[in-house]
This record gives C-alpha cells, sequence and structure tokens, in this order.
C-alpha cells in the first residue's frame, strides 16, 4: 500500500517512533492506516513489547535506563537515517518537547512529526512561553517572567507575589519540578527540591515562580495548526482530577463550560499558538478559578496522553492530522464545522498503589483482560504476562469509553470498569470506580482539589464486606463476581506453583491477597 502522504509538499514514507509503550503502539497503528513503513525502537526492558513485534522493523537502542536509550536523540536520529526514514514522531514524554533534539531532526533533513524547533523553543519552556503571549491578550496568572535560583531573590519575590505560590520548571510538566509553597519558611527548601527534580527530570533546572490559584479546574483546549497560518481549536478537556499534578481522570467536553465561555477560550488559545507561529497538534492548558476567570498556564507542544477523548468526541485520528501537517497538507476542517459528538471520559491506569499515596508498584501482569463492547476503548502498551519496569512511568493503558452524554458515559466506564480483569501489581482500576461514584464528580462538582477533599485511601476503597460475602445470604452471583472469582481461582494456581502470591482487582472494586479470595470462595 503507498504512503497516502507520498504527494504531499514533504513526502513521508517512513517513520521512526521514538517512544515505548501505548503512545508507540497508538502511533504505529495510524501509519500503518496511512501506508507509512514504521521503524520501533526498544530497550532492553522493552524487547517483548507489542509495539516492537507489530512494527515493520524494531531496533535495539540501549540498556533500559531512558538515558541510555530513549533519551538518545543522536542515536535515534543516526538510526532513522540509516533507515531512510524521511519522519520521527516523538510521542509524547522523553524527547517530545526537547527543542534541541527538534533542532537537530530538522538540521539532519528530517520531519518531526510535531512543531516546529522554534515554536517548541518559544512554548515549550514556560517562561518563555508567557513572555511569548504577553501581547496577545491571553490572561496570565501573576508571577515572574524569568527563571529563579537563588533563594535570596526568590523570598523578595515571594513576598512581592504573596503565598501562597507555586515552585514551576520552566522546561517540563506531569508535576515535576512543582512545589506548593505556603509560609516563607518553607520556600528555600522547595525551591532546592525543585530544582534538583527538574533537573534530574528535563535536564533543565530552570524554575519560576507564580501564584498558587486555589481550588482552579484545570482546562486545556486542543489545537491543530497547518502551515498555512490556519488553526482550529477541538473543544476542551477537563483534567481536573490529579494526585501531585498529574491527571489520573480526563474528560470532554467539560461539564462547567457554557458555549461562551468555550469559544472564548478556544479563540484565546488559537491566539498562544499564533505568538509563535505554532504548526501541528498541540495543547494549550488554562486554569479557571471559581468565578469562570481563565488564566494561560502553559502549551504543551506535543500530543497529549489524552488525547482520544478529543478523538472520540470529534471523530477524528489526531495522529493522522498530526502526520499530514508534518507533510506539509493544508489543514481542510473549518472552526464552524466542527461539533461536540457525546462525551468520553478517560481513566489512566496506572500501577501505583492507592491504597498507599499512589506510590508505584512493581510486578507481572498475570491477569490482564480489558473489557469490550460499544464505546469501549482501550490504549496500552503491556500484554498478560509481561512485567513492570521500574524504569519508566507506570502508565499501563488507557480505558476511555464514549456514549451520547456524561451520565452514560460515567456509567458505561462503571460497567468497562466491571468487566475489567486485571491481577499483578496494584493500580488505579479501583480508584477509578470510586470516582465515578463519587456525588461530586457525578454533578460536576469539583475541582484540582477533589482526591485531597474527598479520597481516604484505603478507607475510601475498602467497603465493610467483600462481595463474596454479601453474596453468601443466597442470592445469585452477578457476573462480574464470578469475573473475580474466576481470576482469584486462576491467581491461586499460579501462587501455588511457587510465584508470588499476587492481588486480585476486579468488578467490585476490592484488592485482596489471591490466597484469601481462594479461601473465602471455598468457604461459601
Amino acid at each position: 500500500m503507498p504512503s497516502a502522504l507520498a504527494h504531499a509538499p514533504r513526502p513521508i514514507h517512513k517513520v521512526l517512533i521514538a517512544n515505548r509503550g501505548e503512545i508507540a503502539w497508538r502511533i504505529l497503528r495510524t501509519a500503518r492506516e496511512m501506508g507509512i513503513e514504521t521503524v520501533a525502537v526498544f530497550s532492553e526492558a522493552d524487547r517483548m513489547a507489542p509495539h516492537v513485534r507489530h512494527a515493520d522493523w524494531a531496533f535495539p537502542i540501549g540498556p533500559a535506563p531512558s538515558s541510555a536509550s530513549y533519551l538518545r536523540g543522536e542515536s535515534l536520529i543516526r538510526l532513522a537515517l540509516e533507515q531512510k526514514c524521511q519522519a520521527i514522531h516523538p510521542g509524547y514524554g522523553f524527547l517530545s518537547e526537547n527543542a534541541a533534539f527538534a533542532k537537530a531532526v530538522e538540521e539532519a533533513g528530517l520531519v518531526l512529526v510535531g512543531p516546529s524547533s522554534r515554536s517548541m523553543e518559544a512554548m515549550g519552556n514556560k517562561v518563555a512561553a508567557k513572555q511569548a503571549v504577553a501581547g496577545y491578550e491571553i490572561p496570565l496568572v501573576p508571577g515572574t517572567d524569568h527563571p529563579v535560583s537563588d533563594p535570596v531573590q526568590a523570598a523578595e519575590i515571594a513576598q512581592a507575589i504573596g503565598f501562597p505560590l507555586l515552585i514551576k520548571a520552566a522546561a517540563g510538566g506531569g508535576g515535576k519540578g512543582m512545589r506548593i509553597v505556603n509560609r516563607l519558611e518553607e520556600l528555600h527548601e522547595s525551591l532546592h527540591l525543585a530544582i534538583s527534580e527538574a533537573t534530574n527530570a528535563f535536564g533543565d533546572g530552570a524554575v519560576f515562580l507564580e501564584k498558587y490559584i486555589a481550588n482552579p479546574r484545570h482546562i486545556e483546549i486542543q489545537l491543530m495548526a497547518d502551515d498555512y497560518g490556519h488553526t482550529v481549536y477541538l473543544f476542551e478537556r477537563e483534567c481536573s482530577i490529579q494526585r501531585r499534578h498529574q491527571k489520573l481522570v480526563e474528560e470532554a467536553p467539560s461539564s462547567c463550560l457554557d458555549a461562551d465561555l468555550r469559544k472564548a477560550m478556544g479563540e484565546a488559545a488559537v491566539r498562544v499558538a499564533q505568538a509563535c507561529g505554532y504548526r501541528n497538534a498541540g495543547t494549550v492548558e488554562f486554569l479557571l478559578d471559581q468565578d469562570n476567570r481563565f488564566y494561560f498556564l502553559e502549551m504543551n507542544t506535543r500530543l497529549q496522553v489524552e488525547h482520544p477523548v478529543t478523538e472520540c468526541i470529534t471523530g477524528l485520528d489526531l495522529v493522522r492530522l498530526q502526520f499530514e501537517m508534518a507533510a506539509g497538507l493544508p489543514l481542510t476542517l473549518r472552526q464552524e464545522d466542527l461539533r461536540i459528538n457525546g462525551h468520553s471520559i478517560e481513566l489512566r491506569i496506572c500501577a501505583e498503589d492507592p491504597r498507599n499515596q499512589f506510590l508505584p508498584d512493581l510486578g507481572k501482569l498475570i491477569r490482564f483482560q480489558p473489557p469490550q463492547g460499544p464505546g469501549v476503548r482501550l490504549d496500552s502498551g503491556y500484554e498478560e504476562g509481561m512485567d513492570i519496569p521500574v524504569h519508566y512511568d507506570p502508565l499501563l493503558a488507557k480505558l476511555i469509553v464514549h456514549a451520547p452524554n456524561r451520565l452514560a458515559a460515567i456509567a458505561r466506564m462503571k460497567r468497562a470498569l466491571d468487566e475489567f480483569e486485571l491481577a499483578g501489581p496494584a493500580t488505579t482500576l479501583d480508584f477509578g470506580r470510586w470516582v465515578m461514584e463519587q456525588s461530586a464528580f457525578v454533578e460536576g462538582r469539583f475541582d484540582t482539589g477533589f482526591i485531597a477533599q474527598y479520597f481516604r485511601g484505603a478507607e475510601s476503597l475498602d467497603t465493610p464486606l467483600p462481595p463474596w460475602e454479601s453474596s453468601a445470604s443466597g442470592s445469585p452471583l452477578s457476573l462480574s463476581e464470578e469475573i473475580a472469582i474466576a481470576a482469584a481461582v486462576l491467581q491461586h494456581q499460579s501462587s501455588s506453583q511457587g510465584t508470588q502470591s499476587p492481588t486480585v482487582q476486579s468488578a467490585s472494586n476490592h484488592t485482596i491477597g489471591a490466597t484469601d479470595a481462594w479461601q473465602r470462595l471455598w468457604n461459601r
């Protein structure tokens, strides 16, 4: 099948995917539909990953640590040239917002499936981004417009801004290099920790200070832009359910935006893109306060983890649009033609223990059987039997549902969670079900403080009676309970063969030892 971009201004026949996990497989699928040949890369830890098997070619790039593999930009560019690729798709994370890497790709004569290095440099650094949009009528959070590293200077600025304030890494996101400071006495240590964390995560220790807006909503606008000055906004995503400034549940559209506010925020996001001559997919993030005033937070110069919810409500393939924009094709979408179709929710399934402050967990995916049915999608880079490596982000999969309206989407997500069979490491599955059942979430009465306000770890997740005991009165077991018991039996067999006794997670949102589950079943 010839490439759909064979006759584009910048033809793309073959692409190197400079990433791993679910996003590598996601990009690979669209590339295959477009007739673009794919080159996958993998570290020693990812040798058996699905994207490696499904790519047209796959090459090892080094040991498991990302610094020795996925972050080796020069090696990735050299491999792309050796394999006669025309383009590199960086996905998200790793090198996706590294302006120096983007420039090196351009200088090598390759196409980066993303924005130009100039746009990335302007928007990838939060301080530079604030400076770039200053003349475009974009509301900004009060704060510094330059990096801060000196504790004495930081104290002077902090007292001028007022407490509480936020220390943020200039070069990255995902909550890394970020600290809330409530008092002057906390500033010195928090500044040191933020700089250290930013240096380790992004190779850049620059941080800045800004006023901390208490209890905001986190709303982001998806953009798509071409080479010819045409930019559209593909509506918003609600990203307020977070822990440690990292998103866990996302949805589109937001339940708190009316048509006028949606249009105002969308048009502001377009102006942000125009401020730096932006091309390709990008996301402008805003904070929305309790009076519906919004403030520019940052621009993510890449595809977002949560892009599937936008795909669901628009019917668009964002990765396909990325490839088309990178190849120099004009954007044929018109803002007036775009419509929101239904409602979509995404749950990030991470190998983290919500009963233990969301600390990462490790182990083998002994049971991994995702749900199916109408309006259910799963993006994952893992399969049953795989080990969870310690070297990377703990994201295992993204469970996405789409339905005609928000309440129907919540019901569909609950049904999908009931069907999901996952055993091995602790995950955020049962946390997701807990969220779906909270009245504050269902009614749309929440903000970024949702978890801190309502979630109490094991106390929130554990109920007095497990499902098998609650069914002991003689009422028939539900299908979800039968699935949970079957999973427990399978895992008891695994533990009997000498492996570590795993945990069982299932429909009823209980995580217990497999042996205990077996004994409860036996005693019924």
